[in-house]
């Protein structure tokens, strides 16, 4: 059974987080609103509105090499690189120009890089963007592979976040628990409410989107 969604716009931008209340799984969490996404990742002329939005809580003095993409986010990446080489951010590389890369997750879940894109790392400045940021899980892991590859890790950036700070950095969002999402829960399965109140999975939820089960 499809769920759902609703719109929830954002004051200082164009940029709409679409969401669904319910009771839904993700790899190491329980959360009770499912956060769609797709077209934000996917829609260039939206990807185009998140980049310009994210970009504008950087200064232009910030250094900044390479944006690290996880969760399905390269079409904005590859707006912000636009939009942050457009904007003359300063950058360290010999072609003046921004990197976007994709981590490779193994088996154990760690972030690693081949020989052609570990490049793009090494002695760089690396900003990582992600779709969302809850339990800062995955952010801290993309930071703990920056520093193992020698690269520097300059911040965090996402579309939603549930934390101010991850991994020592802020966190730049466009959208936060603030934004009419007090309710917001995300917990490990054993001290999940909804469970504990016997309410029943509505799916399992990824990068990639989500699985109904009813």
């Amino acid at each position: 059974m499809a769920i759902q969604l609703f719109d929830l716009p954002n004051t200082s931008s164009n940029v709409r987080l679409r969401l669904a209340k319910g009771h839904f799984a993700t790899s190491h969490s329980h959360i009770n609103y499912y956060i769609d996404l797709t077209m934000t990742k996917h829609r260039l002329s939206e990807a185009r509105e998140a980049a310009a939005a994210l970009c504008a809580g950087f200064r232009a003095s910030q250094v900044i090499d390479t944006i690290l993409c996880l969760d399905g986010t390269e079409v904005i990446g590859a707006c912000m690189a636009s939009e942050l080489t457009r904007a003359g951010f300063s950058n360290m590389n010999a072609h003046r120009t921004i990197y976007v890369v994709t981590p490779e997750h193994t088996s154990g879940s760690q972030l690693i890089f081949r020989d052609n894109t570990a490049p793009m790392i090494v002695g760089k400045h690396v900003l990582v963007l992600a779709a969302s940021v809850t339990t800062g899980y995955t952010a801290q892991a993309a930071i703990e592979a920056i520093r193992y590859y020698s690269g520097k890790p300059v911040g965090i950036c996402s579309i939603f976040s549930c934390v101010d700070e991850c991994a020592g950095f802020p966190v730049v969002s466009i959208f936060t628990k603030k934004d009419h999402l007090d309710d917001y829960q995300s917990c490990p399965s054993t001290e999940c409410p909804l469970c504990k109140a016997g309410v029943k999975l509505d799916g399992m939820v990824n990068s990639h989107g989500i699985s109904t089960f009813r």
